[in-house]
């Protein structure tokens, strides 16, 4: 089954709904990135939520970046998602183990830690991108991002983040195309600008009856229980909000994991070393190498590429 971002109205109108589920993509980076079990939780629910951030812009090269820092073992967390489904991430420490909590589910809170900063950059596709930063409430990622889209849009907005690991799985699985991630999906509840108005005229049910019906649907369980049932995302939304007349939106998106890295970015990069690091490259090193913190490829750079590097330095200089 793809990954997909799906988007959904629901009570009437007065509800936005997105599902986003990112399985095949999480274990995407987890065979490019060797992570311990609670730090693929930690990066997939971070990168549901850039994605599920993503999916309200506009423009098709719009992007949001999102970085957790909290003072927990794990250090950085950072994705990256676009509105085209493109999505990619890094954590800090991927080695880090931790015991499970009692329900089995990672334990990504002290992972990552509860005093800290979560920090939204979002780049619209035009003029300079803006970014916003909170303290963390939590650590677990999901109560950080709801708070986050509560004190910057200022409107009702939850964050559902589940993902189910192997317990079992080593690395050397990866041998036989085996995945340690069963499933990972996200849903974004949002309740829509001026709904306390519209709520009069469509519905017999209250702003605050809304809120109470919200509330009782953030069931994280319920929400992982359908997933491991085999359930499409779309199918997952239709039955928990079937009651709030949920409209499944024509606008569902592939979503995979990208990274738009290359050799000429890395070379643009090396030039920033200067002159006399560059020499040092080619006569002590033989080259150059670098590794990508999103992906993990590695470029290496000749002397020959560097030796160009160096000459355009120099006439750069002349001019």
């Amino acid at each position: 089954m793809s990954d997909r971002l799906i988007r959904a109205i629901a009570a009437n109108g007065r509800v936005r709904v997105v599902g986003v589920s990112i399985t095949n993509s999480i274990n995407e980076a987890h065979r490019r990135h060797h992570l311990s079990p609670v730090a693929i939780a930690a990066l997939g629910r971070t990168m549901s939520a850039s994605l599920l951030l993503a999916s309200s812009m506009k423009q098709p090269q719009a992007r949001v970046n999102v970085r957790v820092a909290g003072d927990g073992a794990l250090g950085l967390v950072y994705a990256d998602a676009g509105f085209d489904g493109t999505v990619r991430g890094f954590v800090s420490n991927p080695d880090l183990d931790l015991p499970t909590l009692a329900d089995g589910s990672q334990n990504v809170a002290e992972a990552i830690g509860a005093i800290g900063f979560l920090k939204v950059l979002r780049d619209v596709g035009y003029g300079e991108p803006y970014n916003s930063t909170v303290e963390l409430v939590s650590g677990d990622i999901a109560e950080d991002m709801s708070w986050f889209l509560a004190t910057s849009e200022q409107t009702y907005s939850k964050l559902i983040l589940t993902e189910v690991v192997d317990p079992d799985f080593t690395n050397s699985d990866l041998i036989n195309n085996e995945t340690p991630v069963k499933i990972a999906a996200g849903l974004l509840l949002q309740i829509m600008p001026k709904a306390a108005l519209r709520a009069a005229k469509t519905s017999n049910s209250s702003p605050e009856d809304l809120l109470r019906q919200l509330e009782l649907k953030s069931d994280r369980p319920k929400f992982t229980d359908l997933l491991m049932q085999g359930k499409a995302i779309e199918e997952v939304m239709t039955e928990l909000f079937a009651d709030l007349d949920i409209e499944i939106l024509p606008l569902s998106k592939d979503v995979h994991f990208n990274c738009h890295c290359s050799l000429d970015r890395v070379l643009a990069a090396m030039k920033l070393f200067g002159e006399d690091d560059l020499r040092s490259m080619i006569a002590e090193d033989k080259g150059a190498e670098a590794t990508c913190h999103f992906c993990g490829e590695v470029y290496r750079a000749t002397t020959d590429q560097l030796s160009e590097l160096l000459l355009e330095l120099q006439v750069a200089a002349q001019a």
